[in-house]
């Protein structure tokens, strides 16, 4: 059921919130921002959105690393929030603030890597999985396979999406590892593995979404949400849960400590956790939000979608990756090195 604030509450926020001008900058991953959720703030408040798309959790990171670049919020996955935290890049929010915390769905607020929500709110959650154009490929695609060891109709036609952590983490789990290890030998296994397999795949692009569904690519390693909107345009587009084991991800908008929009940051996270505006959210990109009462306003086809619905059966292969140690990302940074060149 949609939470509403009191009466009094709901008075103070029309109020102020008429009467706001100011600016605010969204720092956020690329084709992830539904542009009606932005006019409708704007409208709302009168202050007006910059948004700055980036590619990877780590071009986000060395841009905030570096300062300058004026943002007032970021998006990071959650197994970057701790990395913000202890580089004091983000910071601690004032609950007092944010009226719509208690919207946070009770599964998404007292989590692992940012118990309690003291640092971060939702945003969108999902998994990484393989993308396939099913007239090409009518085997099995629940399995990393697809772009480790490729079947013959797909050679030169899978997509690689360029992001580390996940693309490592797939591999680490198809050959019988965890994600983040720091045991040398699973990850030659995995380095192995995957330098095998780099001649046979055709890219690693992050834009394959127009790709999928013009069928300019048949495969691709990449996020469910992006899949469900290459389906929307070509029926013939599935996607894979990996049942050697999956990433699962949250992404979370956080307060930069440098932000100098503060009170505009805040408007607009209690903003985002209104039911109707998570629901717009989602609309978008087609993931699913950690907001009580927003299905009611998402679309009808999201219900039941194969992208959102992890069959039970694999339900136990999705995992969400944990912050690597020092130790296991300078392995991670070598192996990604090498696979890029």
């Amino acid at each position: 059921m949609k939470k509403l604030l009191s009466a009094a509450a709901l008075l103070l926020a029309s109020t102020t919130f008429a009467s706001a001008e100011g600016e605010l900058q969204l720092f956020n991953w690329g084709d992830y921002t539904n542009p009606a959720l932005l006019e409708k703030f704007e409208a709302e408040t009168g202050i007006k959105v910059t948004l700055t798309d980036y590619d990877s959790n780590d071009t986000a990171l060395s841009k905030v690393e570096a300062g300058g670049g004026g943002y007032d919020l970021v998006v990071p996955s959650a197994n970057y929030v701790q990395i913000y935290v202890e580089k004091g890049l983000i910071q601690q929010l004032d609950l007092s603030k944010l009226p719509n915390h208690k919207n946070i769905a009770p599964e998404w607020l007292d989590v692992p890597w940012d118990p309690g929500r003291t640092f971060t709110i939702p945003w969108q959650w999902g998994s990484v999985g393989m993308a396939v154009n099913s007239d090409t490929y009518s085997g099995d695609i629940n399995t990393s396979a697809i772009f480790l060891d490729p079947p013959e109709e797909l050679v030169g036609k899978i997509n690689v999406a360029p992001e580390m952590n996940d693309v490592l983490s797939l591999a680490l789990m198809y050959v019988g590892g965890e994600a983040c290890t720091e045991d040398t030998a699973v990850l030659k296994k995995a380095r192995d593995v995957l330098m095998a397999a780099k001649p046979k795949w055709q890219s690693m692009d992050y834009g394959a979404t127009p790709k999928l569904a013009s069928n300019d690519m048949l495969a691709s390693v990449y996020w469910n949400g992006a899949v469900f909107r290459a389906r929307l345009q070509n029926d013939k587009v599935k996607f894979g849960y990996p049942r050697e084991g999956f990433p699962l991800w949250m992404d979370s908008v956080a307060l930069l400590s440098d932000a100098k929009n503060v009170d505009e940051a805040y408007q607009f996270l209690n903003f985002i956790m209104e039911p109707e505006n998570a629901g717009l959210i989602s609309a978008f990109a087609r993931y699913a939000n950690g907001i009580s009462g927003s299905d009611e306003f998402m679309p009808a086809d999201m219900k039941d979608a194969p992208e959102i619905l992890i069959p039970a059966e694999l339900q136990s292969a999705g995992h969400f990756l944990p912050t690597c140690s020092p130790k296991a990302l300078e392995f991670y940074t070598a192996i990604w090195t090498e696979l890029r060149k």
